[in-house]
């Protein structure tokens, strides 16, 4: 269901993005006492039950003289002016409803009315919102002087909730359609609505077909949901461009563009998908910036959110420790992720085959994890990363049957023993799969503590080549039993290869 959109707009620093954060009940952009931290626009939905929902849209802050053009910001914002106005202007052609957000305890500057006139040239049905009123005894004072703006006016505090119903409320009434629809029982799409299941041959690669077993793995419902990570100047806001077909991010050479962790809708050929664009991501060391801070911690909070990440390194220069450092880190975590080498086609034809090559020997220490090549300029790679990303996402809803988890662990076991250790070789009993996203694959044996770490990677190379599971991550345990299944058992050890 298309849901109706409501724009907040402003000039710097009069509260707009807490606003959004206290309207969607989320803290997902960014706030500071700092003007200009945002700077690409962002989206939320604001639903309750039984009223109806409707797409809020975040925006930076805009600078505007009397003509209409932009004049210089603040710090934050300085040199993305132009940008910021095109992404507003971008997300006012689509809007039902534009709340102007003003600073009640700043009163009215000339940056204010020069953006109420500019938004009288679109004809789009306004809200005057004066933030920063933190009570009804002081609302009169701090609003008189808006009134000269000729809009409806709500005080409001977006810190403190003071009157945010209310808002919600005159939001609602001025929506297309009048306020007497019903936007149903959900505010969006359920991305974790139930699946159904069918059949998946997970190992659809041709050197797998001889091998691979069919297996049972849910088809998800909902979009797919997929995360751009990377250091900064990696490309991540062009390849969502590109996807996007729209300049849908500010993209610039200037390191740190990027400061929320945006979501963007795409549908193409048919599929439905969720791009997360975030900000680059530093060494600990070097970032000094609390901004900077909220911004990191925000792109590797939001991998644990995606169903699949894209990390993102520049193929124009080589892998350096922090690229390594979150490889690691996604494969400790066991995140499903696949890496893309960008702006390929900035290197010759002749080298690339090479050059993907030498990343995949580089980052040989997590073999399962697929290198593929795309350009956002001219769009190669870009349906390959796509289709990629669908089968990781599929991989990792695996469920093997109790049939299919013994055969494999025999088939496993008579090919390679486990070896002697201390004069004794290890006993397995039996295999469970305990979870899937990621599948964790726990073995039974007489004493985990005897199975050499050489042993359990093999065996989850077994388990790989078995069910096909090529790319996912994947948990192997190891659990001590007495022999007979649901008898005493030892603490599990926790055996994870890449």
């Amino acid at each position: 269901m298309m849901l109706p959109k409501v724009l907040l707009l402003g000039r710097p620093n009069v509260g707009k993005s807490t606003l959004f954060n206290r309207l969607i009940r989320s803290r997902r952009a960014i706030t500071h006492d700092r003007p200009g931290v945002t700077r690409d626009r962002m989206e939320g939905v604001v639903g309750a039950r039984s009223q109806r929902p409707f797409i809020l849209v975040d925006t930076g802050g805009i600078t505007l003289d009397g003509h209409h053009a932009v004049v210089e910001g603040p710090q934050g914002i300085r040199g993305f002016e132009a940008d910021i106005l095109r992404q507003a202007e971008a997300a006012l052609a689509e809007a039902g409803v534009v709340c102007l957000v003003v600073d009640g305890r700043d009163g009215l500057t000339p940056f204010d009315e020069h953006l109420a006139s500019h938004l009288r040239r679109f004809g789009t049905l306004s809200l005057l919102v004066v933030n920063k009123v933190d009570g009804a005894e002081r609302e009169d004072e701090l609003t008189a002087e808006f009134h000269r703006l000729g809009l409806p006016l709500l005080a409001v505090s977006a810190e403190h909730g003071y009157n945010i119903r209310a808002l919600e409320e005159e939001i609602r009434i001025r929506l297309p359609g009048g306020p007497g629809e019903s936007g149903g029982e959900s505010g969006g799409e359920d991305e974790t609505g139930a699946a159904e299941e069918g059949p998946c041959h997970a190992g659809s690669a041709r050197e797998d077909e001889a091998e691979a077993r069919p297996v049972r793995c849910p088809r998800p419902a909902g979009p797919l949901k997929l995360c751009l990570l990377g250091r900064p100047n990696a490309g991540k806001s062009s390849l969502v461009n590109a996807y996007a077909g729209e300049e849908r991010m500010i993209v610039s050479e200037v390191a740190g563009t990027t400061r929320d962790s945006v979501d963007i809708p795409v549908t193409r050929k048919g599929r439905d998908y969720i791009f997360v664009d975030t900000a680059g991501v530093r060494r600990r060391a070097r970032i000094t910036d609390t901004v900077e801070r909220f911004s990191v911690n925000s792109a590797l909070k939001s991998t644990t959110k995606a169903h699949v990440t894209l990390l993102a390194l520049d193929a124009a220069q080589p892998l350096t420790a922090q690229d390594k450092r979150l490889i690691e880190l996604l494969d400790e975590r066991k995140t499903p992720f696949l890496v893309v080498l960008t702006k390929i086609d900035l290197v010759p034809a002749g080298t690339r085959a090479a050059l993907k090559r030498r990343f995949a020997e580089e980052l040989s220490f997590c073999s399962h994890v697929p290198v593929l090549t795309a350009s956002s300029r001219s769009g190669e790679g870009l349906q390959a990363l796509l289709d990629m990303a669908d089968r990781i996402r599929s991989e990792c809803a695996v469920r093997v049957s109790t049939g299919q988890l013994n055969r494999a662990m025999e088939e496993a076991l008579a090919r390679h023993q486990a070896p002697v250790v201390r004069r004794v070789r290890p006993k397995f009993f039996y295999l469970t799969q305990a979870e899937s996203e990621p599948p964790t694959f726990v073995f039974f044996v007489n004493d985990a503590e005897r199975v050499a770490e050489s042993y359990v990677r093999y065996l989850e190379k077994s388990l790989r080549r078995i069910f096909g599971i090529r790319h996912a991550p994947m948990r192997v345990r190891l659990r001590s039993s007495h022999g007979a299944r649901g008898g005493a058992a030892r603490a599990p050890r926790a055996s994870e290869g890449g």
